[in-house]
């Protein structure tokens, strides 16, 4: 696969979350080529009694240590969730309609 990024990859960016104080769980790590750089886009869930500013904390020490632990990466976004609600399934918008728009889902 001319673009596909090696799986131990994502493991080693499994690993590098997973020492991080404050990460509950890690429920998606997703990693693309966007032209010569790779980038990272990863889920994380925090304990939901955190403050918003505790919860951006762990989320800028999760993306401090995957920048400083992994050179290979040009960018990392970090999604926080409670660990009660967490992984892309807890963000979907089921079908709908509304408006001139006809029935859809996000």
């Amino acid at each position: 696969m001319f673009d596909g990024v090696d799986p131990g990859i994502v493991e080693e960016i499994r690993y590098e979350i997973g020492r991080v104080e404050g990460v509950k769980d890690i429920k998606e790590a997703r990693v693309r080529w966007i032209g010569h750089r790779l980038h990272a886009e990863v889920n994380i869930a925090v304990d939901a009694g955190l403050s918003v500013e505790e919860g951006h904390e762990i989320a800028m020490d999760v993306r401090h240590e995957m920048m400083h632990h992994l050179g290979y990466l040009s960018n990392a976004v970090i999604r926080v969730d409670p660990v009660e609600h967490s992984g892309e399934g807890y963000h979907r918008i089921e079908e709908h309609e509304h408006g001139e728009y006809p029935l859809h889902e996000h």
